[in-house]
């Protein structure tokens, strides 16, 4: 028996009703996060998660694993600080292994301007509640030894900050954690459900149209990642979303030395290594936007040059697969949640590059709006009202978004 064996998780599949309370379109990480919360936190179970392919298929299935919280406005640093910790309790919460590991997360500077941004990141995040800290070169080189310091001559590393309980964990386990949850309480889970429409009445959502008969429901939340707009435009409303691919890959194993993630918002590009000890690396997103999952060559060249510029031992690895997602980019680079103009269709969208990490804040945090009625104030500053207000939450908060 090896690590990543464990007991089956217990999946019920019942039929579709005609009505629920609460229907989540989209049954990846954030679906399955809302509807946990509605049931563990609110006694809410007549619910039911509709997922056109299967649980975690999607985006959250596709991700690079990072938790953090080292952004760069105190309302994301609050909220991701949440999620961070939301995480590290999931696992005695659920009774389920998610492989969640603290490593830290090193962001490095090549210049002057860039350290001192990392040195204004650092304050702001503990002014906020996150661990993070400023390291000069010799103290980036205790936390992480294979670092070049010199960046090959081109890219000297300066300086860096050091968000210290940044973490990840494994995506499959997370959402069969969560769904398992709550089939447990009552919720149903649908698979091979496709949401074709929307029910109205007037300015009122009452329900969806799918693939297998209509279902009515009192609030429909739309938790899709990549098709977000096509879903809000059947109840008439226009969301300021555009959808881009964003690749990774992983290479063969390496002795597991490799501690922290290791990023460069300079160099754009990410790097960490999985349970298995596979290096795992990531960069920006494609910047036309468009639903393509292909994976492509430039990529690769490109990521893997910058990376083993700063990390020569990875040139004597060679790439296992890659993989494509799709991440939906509000225009000021901060997810949409909560209310929408139309009644009863709630949304949570816009993660872009770190839809993963906000898993369970975001499930929580929407859970007590749909049952309560009320917007919490964590996550009142991401309403969709604040683009039409002209109060954007500006931040780009990871190397993806560059």
């Amino acid at each position: 028996m090896n690590e990543f064996q464990e007991k089956l998780v217990h999946f019920t599949w019942p039929e579709p009703k005609k009505s629920y309370d609460v229907v989540i379109v989209g049954g990846g990480g954030h679906g399955l996060a809302a509807a946990y919360y509605l049931a563990t936190r609110h006694g809410i179970t007549n619910v039911a998660v509709l997922e056109r392919n299967y649980i975690g298929g999607g985006n959250s299935g596709r991700n690079t694993t990072i938790i953090r919280a080292n952004y760069g406005i105190p309302e994301a640093v609050r909220f991701y600080q949440h999620s961070l910790e939301l995480y590290q309790t999931l696992e005695a919460e659920t009774g389920r292994w998610i492989m969640h590991q603290e490593k830290g997360i090193l962001w490095m500077a090549h210049s002057e301007i860039g350290m001192q941004q990392q040195k204004a990141r650092a304050a702001i995040n503990r002014a906020f509640g996150a661990k993070t800290e400023f390291l000069t070169p010799e103290e980036i080189l205790k936390v992480c030894p294979e670092i070049d310091l010199t960046g090959g001559g081109v890219w000297p590393v300066v300086g860096g900050s050091y968000n210290t309980e940044a973490a990840t964990a494994r995506h499959d386990r997370v959402n069969w954690a969560l769904a398992e949850g709550a089939m447990m309480r009552g919720v149903h889970v649908h698979q091979k459900t496709a949401v074709t429409g929307l029910l109205m009445e007037g300015n009122r959502v009452t329900g969806v149209q799918t693939d297998k008969g209509p279902i009515s429901a009192g609030i429909v939340m739309s938790a899709v990642g990549g098709h977000v707009t096509s879903l809000a435009a059947m109840a008439g409303l226009r969301l300021p979303i555009r959808t881009h691919p964003l690749q990774a890959f992983v290479t063969n194993h390496y002795a597991r030395t490799f501690h922290p993630i290791v990023a460069s918002t300079n160099l754009l590009f990410y790097v960490s290594q999985t349970a298995r000890g596979e290096m795992l690396m990531g960069a920006e997103i494609d910047p036309q936007p468009s639903y393509n999952y292909r994976s492509d060559h430039h990529f690769l060249q490109s990521c893997a040059f910058r990376a083993t510029t700063l990390l020569p031992f990875l040139r004597d690895l060679r790439v296992l697969r890659q993989w494509t997602g799709v991440c939906d980019m509000s225009p000021d680079y901060s997810p949409i949640m909560g209310k929408t103009s139309v009644d009863g269709f709630y949304i949570t969208t816009g993660w872009g590059t770190w839809g993963f990490k906000a898993i369970p804040a975001s499930g929580e945090q929407m859970a007590q709006l749909i049952a309560t009625g009320e917007t919490p104030e964590m996550i009142a500053p991401f309403a969709l009202s604040r683009f039409a207000e002209d109060r954007l939450m500006a931040d780009r908060g990871s190397a993806g978004t560059h």
